[in-house]
């Protein structure tokens, strides 16, 4: 008996389980829910998005889509799609097909005639701005001035404005047909200079990306050149600490004087192989830059004069912290990914209104009623 409880305790604990706890241990595991990894593509329950290997949104979609023209919805199609026409009407593949396979047809809903060809994928959520891109897109290729175009600063601007006006009218629908006569009538008495522009937007956009290939081939170089540097070093300290070790085995020296003379010969390697600055790099970062400015001709613009008036902005009278205890932009201030600011929203400059708001009163005397008085 003693050699078997002392067999026992040598084997540990018993582990016999029986049949019906181990099926039960299967069955809990089986049924209880796993954990799902979420994509940044189904990060919203409703919104989801199609997105290239650059992380570029090329689709649009939402899980309540439902198709405008034969009301099918996800439940009912799950692999449901919709495209967005010439118009900015969206229609599912089933109904393109159906309705513009033989050719030309007018669109469903508002009656214009459209090509199968001319439906595109969904990028925006608004497709307001959908339509607004597309039309920048388009009028940006044809009006393509630049600045060295014009003589003078008025000049440019002017044209500026002229290009925002047509863009407005494409937009909202402001005499389309009169805008596009004039888009026609720019197109044919500045065909020279639009050609001209768009090769020489080729020609910068080619010397951009040779100038991009030769820092990421200089990037390459430099730290192929630091890691063979960082192995020699390193072949050296082993070099270094094995002839210590060999010179203090011998007996024959003063360990001190060993080290220091160790650590000498080491400093002098490093500082030979220390790179001096070379203006090359940042010369090469530069290279288009230098080219694109000695194409401009000089052409003087009056200086600009700021406009001076006697506004007080009161700002010797407050001092705008860092945090403050304010519920309604505590959401906006834990959004670190940046989904619920628009672009240059900043808390701060909220603060700092109320603040200023806050005291720009206090010098002034109350208004008192005529009874009072």
């Amino acid at each position: 008996m003693a050699t078997n409880s002392r067999l026992q305790r040598l084997k540990g604990p018993s582990r016999n389980v029986s049949r019906s706890t181990s099926r039960s241990a299967y069955a809990s595991a089986v049924s209880s829910p796993r954990p799902t990894a979420t994509t940044n593509a189904q990060s919203y329950s409703m919104h989801t998005a199609v997105k290239d290997p650059t992380g570029k949104t090329t689709e649009y979609r939402k899980e309540d889509d439902v198709c405008p023209v034969c009301k099918s919805d996800r439940f009912l199609n799950p692999k449901l799609r919709l495209l967005v026409s010439s118009c900015y009407h969206r229609m599912c593949e089933s109904c393109i097909d159906r309705l513009f396979t033989l050719g030309p047809a007018p669109c469903p809903i508002c009656g214009r005639v459209l090509r199968k060809m001319a439906f595109i994928p969904q990028t925006f959520e608004d497709l307001a701005v959908e339509k607004e891109v597309a039309v920048r897109r388009r009028i940006v290729k044809q009006f393509n001035k630049r600045r060295e175009d014009f003589i003078d600063l008025r000049a440019y601007n002017d044209y500026l404005e002229m290009v925002e006006d047509i863009a407005f009218n494409l937009i909202n629908g402001v005499d389309v047909e009169a805008t596009e006569a004039r888009i026609a009538a720019y197109r044919e008495e500045n065909a020279a200079v639009i050609e001209l522009n768009v090769q020489r937007d080729e020609r910068d956009s080619t010397l951009l990306q040779e100038d991009e290939a030769r820092e990421r081939a200089e990037r390459e170089e430099r730290a192929e050149e630091l890691r063979r540097q960082e192995e020699e070093e390193r072949l050296e300290r082993e070099r270094d600490k094995q002839s210590i070790i060999d010179q203090l085995e011998r007996g024959n020296a003063d360990p001190d004087r060993v080290i220091a003379k160790s650590r000498a010969n080491a400093a002098k390697r490093t500082k030979a192989r220390r790179p001096t600055d070379d203006p090359s790099g940042v010369a090469s970062t530069t290279s288009f830059l230098s080219r694109t400015r000695a194409a401009l001709p000089t052409v003087k613009d009056e200086p600009h004069v700021p406009l001076q008036d006697d506004w007080y902005a009161c700002e010797d009278k407050f001092t705008v912290r860092s945090e403050y205890l304010d519920p309604l932009s505590e959401p906006i201030r834990l959004d670190t990914e940046g989904r619920m600011c628009a672009g240059g929203y900043r808390v701060e400059e909220v603060w700092e209104r109320a603040l200023r708001c806050a005291v720009m009163g206090l010098e002034i005397a109350p208004v008192q009623d005529e009874a009072e008085s």
